[in-house]
């Protein structure tokens, strides 16, 4: 505009019709010029390039070489009159150099290729006459050095390392007698010089080194200069220069490297990766609740099983040290319970191979009870008395118990045998579960309720499992490709009312979070997830997508319980054992108008039509002392339904496996469900 001024004070006859439309045209020209020339070196001035991932440059430095060992007999014609050993020297290093290092790696490869001098001077020795002499060798290599590169934490500082090949281009070496001290008046001999003999032409070695990169150029240009002072270590193994005698070289290279390589431009490559990788999903799991839970009371029968050939207690029951049985606690057991709680078996097993924990802590907390110990086993009864003394150590030696508490006694069978005279079907089944340690008690305090008696089952043990939401529930995050495209990314999670919860920042593809952490208490909503991510020249990247969560929720715990009681193989008397306990303990829990379930199992031993009557027969004998219980007192509210699934592996509560298994499977369970409030 100044300029425009100035011509407007110019005299009048200056102007013409002519020139004025040219000279406005001329202006308008360069003002529009300049301000393109403006544009173009702001954006010059912001473009920024990525770390060069191939090198290419020069090292030089120096050699300095320490010579170790003996040598005498330089070449065929010419022997010194003494022998020289140690020296030193500084040689020459010059080599063009090769590195390839992804920018994101912490590996690379280097190599090296050039003139590497190991010329040195010996130390000065003393011939026969009294003469000082000293040898100098020249000799001097094409070395050829590939190496692995590494960046700790990806920094400027790396390691390398890796093998040498050298060929030699120089042997030379000169000899020098000198005259002795007491005669100063003699003539010097001459030098001799030549080449040493028997030089290898190749040598293979190796080398260790370290070197720091000191960047000479900034990211705004697309060449990009580095200086890497660097130190290699290349030890005497394999530089043996001769066949023969035993010289050997040791050489510690100190120098520098001046490397060049150019970078792509930042904003290009990351706008490609973005475009093409980043994709952002979400998966928000239905959290349909699960079935309804109640407490369990679960039998606890009182033998230790042992393995066939085996006198120590097997590795599948849960045995601890005596800082760990210090803190164990029976009613804590939920607490190794599985995390899938629809898995009754693992519930149960989980609490049956405590047994000896249990049976341990019920002995600490009652110093007045006293069991006996009695094995089982059909190599006679010194075996079943090693298996007692097993569980009787365990108990003594982990759980503090007086020795005098514990009785031990070994027999063939157990009182309660499986295996009948003149069985021959499925012995092997029988025998496992009747190779047994049994716990016998006449301590009510370790016994379930109303029960004595060597077949008497110890306590039941309850188990009411609490229940964590799974990682399954969580509400999934993808963020494909966004581990190389961003530097960071976020979450912002507004809901119907513009609520926003922020969560971030992340740098993994793909990230998880509890639902109830962006719910709260709410049972479900609809909410905006917005991605915001930065990508690696600075620029911010957003994405949105619309999300329905649902907040997961536990199984529904009934104010209801489930009851077993357990029977002897192919028997139903046991029903008499379980009356009083069925009478007094399980009756009286029974809230009004509830329904029971009642369902009776066998294992997998014997017929299957056998089995399935059998099971049957025992849900019904239950049902009966139930029902008999009820009238009692008047009461007649009660539903029942009652089935029997006999051997049936897809309804049995447990796996047929073991003879722990097996004998839970010889069950009626007794499900109470109240009626709907």
């Amino acid at each position: 505009m100044k300029n425009i001024t100035k011509y407007k004070k110019a005299p009048r006859q200056a102007w013409s019709a002519n020139t004025l439309p040219i000279k406005s045209l001329s202006l308008a020209f360069l003002t529009i010029l300049s301000i393109q020339n403006e544009i173009v070196a702001q954006q010059t001035q912001e473009l920024k390039y990525a770390k060069p991932s191939w090198f290419f440059g020069v090292a030089g430095g120096a050699n300095f070489n320490f010579y170790r060992g003996s040598t005498n007999q330089l070449n065929a014609s010419f022997t010194p009159p003494a022998t020289f050993h140690n020296g030193d020297g500084v040689g020459l290093f010059v080599a063009p150099l090769l590195e390839y290092r992804p920018a994101n790696s912490k590996w690379g490869v280097m190599l090296q290729a050039g003139y590497d001098s190991r010329k040195g001077t010996f130390d000065q020795v003393n011939t026969a006459c009294d003469c000082p002499a000293d040898l100098t060798t020249k000799l001097s290599y094409i070395t050829v050095e590939p190496s692995l590169r590494f960046a700790p934490f990806k920094s400027n500082l790396y390691l390398y390392g890796g093998p040498r090949l050298a060929f030699n281009l120089d042997k030379s070496f000169e000899y020098q007698l000198g005259i002795n001290p007491a005669y100063p008046n003699q003539t010097p001999s001459a030098a001799v010089t030549g080449d040493l003999d028997n030089v290898e032409k190749t040598l293979i070695s190796m080398q260790i080194g370290a070197g720091y990169d000191i960047p000479l150029s900034t990211d705004a240009k697309k060449t990009q200069f580095v200086l890497s002072p660097f130190v290699s270590f290349q030890p005497y193994f394999g530089q043996n220069p001769r066949s023969t005698e035993t010289l050997n070289i040791t050489t510690i290279r100190a120098g520098v490297a001046l490397k060049m390589g150019q970078g792509k431009n930042i904003q290009e490559a990351t706008d490609i990766v973005k475009d093409r990788e980043v994709q952002f999903t979400v998966n928000s799991p239905s959290n349909v609740p699960g079935e309804s839970r109640m407490t369990e009371i679960f039998p606890l029968r009182n033998y230790v099983f042992f393995n066939e050939g085996s006198t120590e207690i097997p590795n599948r029951y849960v045995t601890l040290n005596k800082t760990q049985a210090a803190n164990f606690k029976e009613d804590q057991l939920e607490l190794f319970a599985p995390k899938n709680l629809a898995d009754r078996s693992k519930r149960q097993m989980t609490v049956y191979y405590n047994v000896l924990n249990i049976l341990g802590q019920r002995m600490q907390q009652n110093p007045s009870a006293t069991i006996t110990l009695i094995g089982s086993s059909n190599k006679g009864n010194s075996d079943g008395i090693v298996m007692a003394e097993s569980v009787k150590s365990y108990l003594v030696n982990v759980f503090d118990i007086n020795s005098t508490r514990i009785a031990t006694k070994g027999q063939e069978k157990p009182n309660i045998p499986s295996e009948q005279p003149g069985a021959t079907l499925e012995l092997v089944l029988l025998r496992e579960g009747d190779r047994r340690v049994s716990i016998e008690s006449n301590s009510p305090d370790l016994l379930m309720e109303f029960q004595s008696g060597p077949d008497a089952p110890l306590k039941p043990v309850q188990i009411m499992t609490s229940q964590e939401a799974p990682v399954e529930s969580y509400v999934t995050f993808n963020n494909k490709g966004a581990g190389e495209a961003l530097s960071s990314w976020s979450l912002q999670i507004a809901d119907e009312h513009g609520k926003t919860k922020a969560f971030g920042p992340y740098t993994e593809d793909e990230v998880k979070i509890p639902g109830k952490a962006i719910l709260g208490s709410r049972p479900e909503g609809d909410y905006l997830v917005k991605m915001i991510g930065q990508n690696k020249s600075g620029k911010i990247v957003e994405k949105e997508t619309p999300v329905h969560m649902v907040l997961w929720t536990p199984a529904k715990t009934v104010e209801g319980m489930r009851y077993s009681i357990i029977y002897e193989f192919n028997t139903s008397k046991a029903i008499t054992i379980y009356e009083k306990y069925l009478t007094e303990v399980v009756t009286p829990k029974i809230p009004v108008g509830a329904t029971v379930l009642i369902k009776g199992h066998t294992d997998i031993i014997g017929d299957e039509t056998y089995n399935q009557t059998l099971s049957l027969s025992r849900a019904n004998d239950t049902r009966k002392i139930i029902e008999n219980a009820l009238a009692k007192t008047g009461r007649k509210d009660v539903k029942f339904e009652v089935s029997g699934y006999g051997e049936n592996e897809n309804s049995a509560p447990f796996e047929n496996k073991t003879p722990e298994e097996r004998f839970y499977n010889r069950t009626v369970i007794i499900d109470i469900i109240p009626a709907n409030k």
